[in-house]
């Protein structure tokens, strides 16, 4: 009788969960890009008669940060925490799959295949918070790559470093949880078991950003040094330098069995104005190229498109983590520079798209001024030891990517060190998606999305002239009054409802519906 006690002090064998995926790889998590099918199979097996009500078989997607708390007059404090659970994807199971009654009997496995979809986009519920614009809303609704987790920053054949810091982690993964429900009480969870994969979305290329170079900006296009012939011996003339972001550099599918290096191009454009027209241009020296990567994390949603400027140095909800990565060193001594002979035109001449985001030029025009210009291409490539993941934004991370050029002049005569140049370019990481994989639509829809194409094509037309106030000699229209704007409400139908998800549970919709009319253009 004095052994019920002892007895129940002694844990009971818990339920064993086996989670297989069809294309597992041996030692190494598996890859999924944007569109790519999750298949596999979950098997459960009980120890004991265990009796259960549901099993649930999720696809889910979190983040979690971190942020120390620095106190001015001692050691670290504490931390402040933030986790955002952004995705969750149920499969279905049929009443057909369980046993019934639901009581999964001792040493007996029961078997689910699942299926998922890495999805293109984002649940509009997923990113609530306020923001500075629709650009950012759009930008924390696409999907997030891994981040951050040493056991999936991998190429497939070895564990790499992500260059992400410890405080922050995105991760995937595949979880099942099998629960029992209690009257008057939570759900019991028997089982909770989940199993990692990588996730890198494809990322289409963005357009290029507008700089607005200022002495704090994070970027600088351009760069204007005086230069000395040497010590007391005058002025030798002035050189620009400059450049533009270049094309981003575009990462193959996870799946893709691929020796090619990730390359792009960028370009450095030179000029140099003499002093006096007998003086020559400077003897250019190294060109070294680093690739500088940001992630910035923080414990509160982000309003806007992080930079510098916006993480204070003690800030306890923000933080920025940099790492610096040498590409290459060149000698750029051979380039060839070429003069020309300033002549001011009658009309403005138009320049190159590329140069669009670089600031005029401060140097003066005079006709018949000589110059001389040059141009250095400087291929960029991603190392190899590294693993890289797109440029992306999120409601808690964000990851850029800057190219760091410093270039080396040697004047003549000068007896002093080399003076140096310096550019900071934003660049790009895209990322390819899998060719072989295509969206997949029910039958239902297909026969919809054909009938509407049909009812869209035998639509009549109106070819007659546009209405007057939709000309170039157009006069301005007048607003409505209150109760003609009330005549035009009544009298046009109102447009059909539109159905958001409920935020507040899954698969639920809450229906809403608008009216309003707007008088007809055509008459």
């Amino acid at each position: 009788m004095r052994t019920a006690p002892i007895a129940g002090l002694v844990p009971r064998p818990k339920i064993a969960v086996e989670i297989s995926l069809n294309d597992q790889q041996d030692a190494y998590v598996s890859s999924y890009t944007t569109l790519d099918k999750i298949e596999g199979e979950v098997s459960i097996t009980a120890p004991c008669d265990t009796r259960f009500d549901d099993v649930f078989i999720t696809f889910e997607g979190s983040t979690r940060t971190y942020v120390e708390k620095i106190a001015t007059t001692g050691p670290t404090t504490g931390r402040t925490r933030a986790f955002h659970n952004f995705l969750k994807l149920t499969q279905p199971i049929h009443e057909a799959s369980l046993p019934q009654p639901c009581i999964a009997q001792a040493g007996r496995t029961y078997r689910f295949p699942f299926q998922f979809v890495v999805p293109e986009r984002l649940l509009p519920q997923s990113c609530v918070h306020d923001r500075a614009s629709e650009q950012v809303h759009d930008a924390h609704l696409q999907l997030p790559p891994s981040l951050g987790d040493p056991m999936l920053a991998s190429n497939g054949h070895s564990l790499l470093d992500d260059l992400a810091p410890d405080m922050t982690t995105i991760s995937y993964a595949i979880k099942v949880r099998v629960v029992r429900t209690r009257e008057h009480d939570k759900p019991l969870v028997l089982v909770d078991s989940g199993k990692k994969v990588r996730i890198i979305p494809a990322a289409d290329e963005q357009p290029p950003l507008i700089v607005v170079e200022s002495e704090e900006g994070d970027y600088v296009l351009r760069k204007t040094k005086d230069l000395k012939k040497g010590m007391f011996k005058g002025k030798l003339g002035r050189l620009t330098m400059e450049t533009a972001q270049p094309k981003s550099l575009r990462l193959p599918s996870p799946n893709t069995k691929s020796s090619c290096s990730t390359t792009t191009m960028a370009t450095v454009n030179l000029r140099f104005d003499p002093a006096e027209e007998s003086s020559q241009p400077p003897r250019l020296g190294q060109l070294w190229n680093r690739l500088k990567v940001a992630t910035f994390f923080g414990t509160l949603p982000m309003r806007d498109f992080p930079t510098k400027a916006t993480v204070g140095t003690y800030d306890s909800q923000r933080g920025l983590f940099v790492e610096t990565l040498n590409l290459s060193s060149r000698c750029v001594e051979s380039a060839q520079w070429e003069r020309h002979t300033c002549s001011l035109p009658s009309t403005p001449i138009r320049r190159d798209s590329g140069f669009s985001t670089i600031s005029a030029s401060s140097i003066p025009e005079i006709a018949g001024r000589l110059f001389y210009t040059a141009k250095i291409l400087v291929p960029i490539t991603l190392p190899k030891n590294k693993t890289f993941t797109p440029t992306f934004h999120s409601c808690l991370v964000s990851r850029i990517y800057a190219l760091d050029f410093s270039l080396s002049v040697h004047t003549p005569g000068a007896t002093v060190s080399a003076p140096t140049m310096h550019l900071k370019v934003p660049l790009q990481i895209s990322s390819a998606t899998n060719i072989v994989a295509r969206p997949e639509i029910s039958p239902a829809e297909a026969h919809a999305i054909a009938a509407r194409e049909a009812d869209n094509f035998f639509n009549p037309r109106s070819v007659a002239p546009p209405s007057p106030e939709y000309t170039e000699t157009a006069a301005i229209v007048q607003p409505l009054s209150q109760a003609e704007t009330t005549e035009v409400v009544s009298a046009n139908a109102p447009p059909p409802g539109y159905s958001f998800p409920a935020r507040a549970s899954y698969g639920a919709t809450m229906p809403i519906a608008r009216s309003f009319g707007v008088p007809s253009a055509c008459g």
